[in-house]
């Protein structure tokens, strides 16, 4: 009896301890509508994903620092990012950007990914810019104004 009474505790404590592991790694997604109403989490690293935003991308003068907004027709979050940046990266372009929310609601990313091809553009982001109305035909991925 004391014998299976250790395994069935060495069972649950390895099923608790995969959960904590597995929920301290998985990564959510938000739109920016999301994150504008406080639905992310601040301090906890996330996806954002969107269009970056007209107008919005300004450079620093020193470093591969950069300052952009993703927008998804309805709200729009500010980003900051300091690292190389995708060659297709470009206003008006879809990316996914991972970070941390900051409590002043600045994004800081520590990676952005910028969509492959005007076919492709992953799920969740046709879904938030399709809901913002950003995005005229969400199969194809092409933006309203884009070309």
């Amino acid at each position: 009896m004391w014998l299976v009474g250790l395994i069935v505790l060495g069972v649950g404590a390895s099923v608790a301890l995969t959960v904590s592991a597995f929920r301290r790694n998985m990564m959510f997604f938000y739109s920016p509508t999301q994150v504008a109403r406080g639905e992310a989490p601040v301090g906890y690293p996330f996806r954002l994903g969107g269009l970056v935003g007209n107008g919005t991308v300004k450079r620093g003068q020193q470093g591969l620092a950069v300052r952009f907004a993703i927008t998804d027709g309805r709200q729009s979050i500010p980003v900051t990012y300091k690292g190389l940046l995708p060659d297709l990266f470009r206003e008006g372009q879809g990316v996914v950007v991972r970070g941390n929310l900051s409590p002043s609601g600045v994004l800081n990313a520590s990676e952005v990914l910028a969509k492959h091809d005007a076919k492709y553009m992953p799920p969740e982001v046709q879904d938030a810019l399709k809901k913002g109305g950003a995005i005229s035909n969400p199969h194809a991925g092409e933006t309203v104004g884009a070309r």
